[in-house]
């Protein structure tokens, strides 16, 4: 259990946990029963809960460090330069003559594989989520991200940095389809070694690590900590660990793709490493899918009410079917392609969160065609044709082809200045 505790704005060393801890009361235990059913929780764990709520006042201290060491003054002793993280993330620190010491730090551990870590596994994992295809993508923005907009703190400070709102909404999306297309490709989780580079999924994520612990600096002093705890904190960290890795499963699973008990262990072993490298605390890097259920339920009853943050974000989330642009499709159906892109959101919406989430939201619900068709679609695709010679392989190709076209969907621009993502 971690010590290693960043002091808090304001007067805290009374109050373990900030207000907005268990403040959804009733709401959230309504939210949190299908969970609670599907993910087999038998019932509720008081001192995991009390664990959550202080880990809502802990940061990612090794990258905390790094990012005050970055924003010294020019000369003072210790600062790092942009220039020299960058040197270091592109070809490990062995790039950086005279790495300074938070530099050093930071990358001699995110260098060396932790000891749990089992390679094999991470690859067959990124082979399942490539198998995914779109199902995945689906999952990941309709019940991870806007279904993780219920609930206020994190969503407030989205808002606040400009994170998916009005014009950056399709940017943003896009470069969370890049990060998560890129853990797919072989070795892409790979760690520069003897010159090597490093893999693009372990650079990407290693960078926004950083972008996490920079806007951690940046809000620190202004944010109400009071009531949300650290702008991004530890229990916040692992409740978004927990939306890619356990609800992807439950997702696809609705959806009706087959996830074994050996796929699903390589899922999680994955998403174990990457939450690892993105500085989420032991206490939350599970390989078991259960426990990772049982983590989320409880981190669910520990959130807040929803904000105004939320609805706004979801909207924005909505209205960004129509600024992509679909590949294969004449400039005359763009527009039509667009209003059908929309319309199967919505329907996917209201069957992954509910009439409630719905109404909050200020969203209009629709029938469940879309769950109706992709239920049909995947038991072909992954019951059937999956079984036949070769199936497996044509079944990942196109999982790799479907996202890259959506992925072409959201960038309008160059996909190389995705390198420099943001928090």
């Amino acid at each position: 259990m971690s010590t290693d505790v960043a002091p808090a704005a304001g007067d805290l060393s009374e109050r373990p946990y900030p207000t907005r801890f268990r403040a959804g009361g009733e709401r959230n235990r309504r939210l949190g029963r299908p969970l609670k059913l599907v993910g087999r929780v038998k019932g509720v764990d008081e001192a995991l809960l009390d664990r959550i709520g202080r880990a809502m006042l802990e940061r990612d201290e090794l990258g905390g460090r790094l990012a005050d060491a970055i924003r010294l003054r020019a000369g003072a002793d210790g600062r790092v330069r942009m220039d020299q993280f960058r040197q270091a993330l592109e070809g490990g620190l062995d790039a950086v003559a005279d790495a300074p010491p938070a530099l050093r730090a930071f990358f001699e551990e995110l260098e060396t594989d932790p000891d749990w870590l089992d390679r094999d596994l991470v690859e067959e994992g990124a082979r399942v989520f490539r198998r995914l295809g779109q199902n995945a993508q689906d999952v990941l923005l309709q019940l991870s991200l806007v279904g993780g907009y219920r609930f206020g703190g994190p969503t407030d400070l989205l808002v606040a940095t400009g994170g998916l709102t009005g014009g950056q909404t399709l940017r943003r999306l896009a470069e969370t389809q890049k990060w998560g297309a890129s853990l797919t490709d072989p070795g892409s989780l790979l760690p520069p070694r003897a010159g090597q580079a490093p893999g693009e999924g372990w650079r990407l994520t290693v960078h926004v690590r950083l972008m996490h612990a920079l806007v951690n600096h940046a809000f620190e002093d202004t944010w109400d900590t009071a009531q949300w705890g650290l702008p991004i904190n530890q229990a916040d960290q692992a409740s978004t660990l927990g939306l890619f890795d356990g609800v992807l499963i439950i997702g696809s699973r609705a959806l009706g793709v087959p996830v074994s008990s050996a796929d699903s262990r390589a899922l999680m072993h994955l998403w174990k490493y990457v939450g690892w490298l993105m500085g989420v605390h032991a206490d939350f890097l599970v390989d078991d899918e259960w426990e990772r259920h049982r983590i989320d339920y409880h981190v669910l009853l520990a959130q807040g009410p929803m904000t105004d943050a939320g609805p706004q974000l979801a909207r924005a989330v909505v209205d960004a079917q129509a600024l992509r642009r679909y590949p294969g499709w004449p400039g005359p159906l763009q527009a039509l392609r667009a209003r059908y892109e929309r319309e199967r959101l919505l329907s996917m919406l209201t069957v992954f969160l509910g009439a409630e989430s719905m109404r909050e939201f200020g969203l209009p619900m629709r029938p469940p065609w879309a769950h109706a068709y992709l239920v049909g679609l995947n038991t072909l695709r992954y019951r059937v044709l999956c079984h036949l010679p070769g199936g497996r392989d044509r079944l990942a190709a196109w999982g790799g082809r479907r996202a890259q076209w959506l992925l072409d969907t959201y960038f309008q621009g160059d996909q190389e200045d995705v390198g420099e993502l943001r928090a």
